[in-house]
């Protein structure tokens, strides 16, 4: 029988088990696991919903190139030239668009999104543990959906800009319940010794919607297919669509209200995670709970790398070296597959040590979050010895998200370990402060670099995303757990208490989170 961990009063950690008992217990829930499942084919579906989240998030920095009018943006700011001019002569395209949007005002009407994504991450992560994650995830991306297909009439709205800013928000708040409502999802779903892979190649289908819209999204502007650019919106709009029936039909909240699926599956399910309870958020607890804070910390470092990364590298490209990544969909498309790999792996990797009892859950997520973070900041401070090798920034932008992508198997599915029952708040709560550095990030490099475009200034740059990157890797080292948290089963009331899971479902896995590394 399992030793039976104790609680410690500041809901941090609890009490180590054997390793012997890990072993066993380890051992003894080989069997059930095998096999093809129906979590298996909520994974994959989850991966076609965060594939279509991402085109649809994506194909509008594509659009906008064929939507604007050539805009003189020639200023007072000093422009390098450290690099030579080899690569921009033959990249640049003649713009005919509609629309004569300056480019901070094309940068207000990319960035608005994230204004719309911030406000919905918590509140999406509370009614998917509330009223279930299934209809949440998928109204949450047909209202996406919808908006995305009338992208094109707000543009041409008479009114001006201010109606497709507005839908660009709403689209956010659309897209922002959906990595809450699927932790949610998960932590009723996911064994215990699944989730990294589970969570990880859903999640992936992020990634590998920006490596399919790049370049379709070119192709379709490029083609004149339905008037040209208003295509964009059509096609991956519609496809979002489709994928939403498929979901309502195909998808249920818990293993419990699955019709068709085996006992077998559904009794392993509920041995790992529990049963599905209702219960009151401990909203005190997640915010005092350093554990939480540790992931929130790693959560900000890693979009805050990411985001610098992807958004405004490609202009330290073709501004400093000369080199518009850009005019490439291959060279564009490669760093998001690089975080496609990684993330997969990463899932697949971690899991692999957790259920063989190589490392302890604890070791696994700290080890796969350091490097995930540590490698991309080491890289960052390495950018100034490439010099103007685009060929080499390339390879390092590539390195850096897939590094990054293994966090997957670490901070990123860290929120379930801590609590099944409330992981869909945790990732909103910490998704609210990944979604800082969308818009902090890039007003902090227009800020440096407003008089002086060079590779000094950009280095600063390098520099201060390296030191949040190695932040954010310590931060979680020193801080985090993987241990159950006591208040995942408090009961509400008075008298409230802490009810040990082992009471509501049989064949309980080992807690995992044990202080022997």
């Amino acid at each position: 029988m399992l030793n039976r961990p104790n609680i410690w009063t500041s809901g941090v950690e609890m009490s180590a088990m054997s390793q012997d008992d890990e072993k066993q217990a380890l051992l003894g829930n080989r069997d059930a696991s095998k096999g093809w499942g129906y979590r298996h084919a909520l994974s994959f579906l989850a991966f076609l919903g965060f594939f279509n989240v991402y085109c649809m998030r994506v194909n509008l920095s594509v659009a906008m190139v064929d939507m604007v009018k050539g805009v003189n943006n020639t200023d007072n700011k000093t422009m390098s030239n450290e690099c030579p001019d080899e690569n921009m002569s033959n990249s640049t395209k003649t713009r005919d668009g509609e629309f004569a949007w300056s480019k901070d005002l094309q940068g207000y009407i990319l960035g608005s999104f994230f204004y719309g994504y911030i406000v919905t991450q918590v509140p999406g992560g509370f009614l998917a543990e509330k009223f279930g994650a299934k209809f949440l995830y998928g109204f949450g991306i047909l209202i996406t959906a919808i908006l995305t297909l009338l992208t094109p009439l707000a543009a041409r709205w008479s009114v001006g800009p201010g109606a497709f800013i507005a839908l660009r928000v709403f689209e956010g708040i659309g897209e922002g319940v959906t990595f809450p409502a699927m932790h949610a999802m998960w932590g009723k779903w996911a064994p215990t010794y699944e989730r990294s892979k589970l969570a990880g190649f859903s999640y992936a289908g992020a990634q590998m919607g920006t490596v399919f819209a790049l370049p379709i999204s070119g192709y379709l502007c490029d083609s004149g297919f339905l008037g040209g650019w208003p295509s964009v919106f059509y096609v991956f709009g519609g496809i979002a669509c489709l994928w939403f029936v498929a979901w309502i039909l195909l998808v249920h909240n818990t293993p419990a209200d699955h019709p068709h699926i085996s006992k077998e599956e559904r009794d392993y399910i509920e041995g790992s995670v529990g049963k599905k309870e209702h219960l009151p958020t401990p909203w005190l607890h997640i915010f005092r709970c350093r554990a939480v804070w540790a992931i929130n910390v790693a959560h900000f470092a890693n979009n805050w790398g990411f985001y610098t990364l992807l958004t405004t590298l490609p202009s330290y490209m073709k501004n400093v070296l000369k080199f518009d990544i850009q005019t490439n969909s291959l060279l564009s498309a490669l760093p998001y597959l690089g975080c496609w790999f990684g993330q997969n792996v990463s899932g697949i990797f971690a899991d692999f040590l957790r259920r063989n009892g190589y490392l302890s859950t604890r070791s696994t997520r700290r080890t796969f979050t350091f490097f995930g973070l540590a490698t991309p900041g080491v890289i960052m401070i390495c950018i100034q010895f490439a010099g103007c090798n685009h060929a080499a920034i390339v390879v390092m932008l590539c390195l850096c998200l897939t590094a990054g992508g293994f966090t997957m198997g670490g901070f990123q599915v860290n929120h379930i370990d801590l609590s099944p029952n409330f992981a869909g708040v945790l990732m909103g709560f910490s998704n609210t402060f990944g979604t800082i550095p969308g818009f902090l990030g890039p007003e902090v490099v227009g800020w440096l670099t407003a008089k002086q475009d060079t590779r000094a200034q950009w280095q600063i740059i390098f520099y201060i995303a390296a030191a949040i990157y190695l932040t954010g890797a310590f931060v979680y080292i020193l801080f985090s757990s993987s241990t159950e948290q006591p208040w995942n089963n408090l009961v509400a009331g008075k008298g409230a208490s802490f009810k040990n899971r082992t009471e509501i479902s049989v064949n309980v896995p080992p807690r995992e989170n044990h202080a022997i590394d």
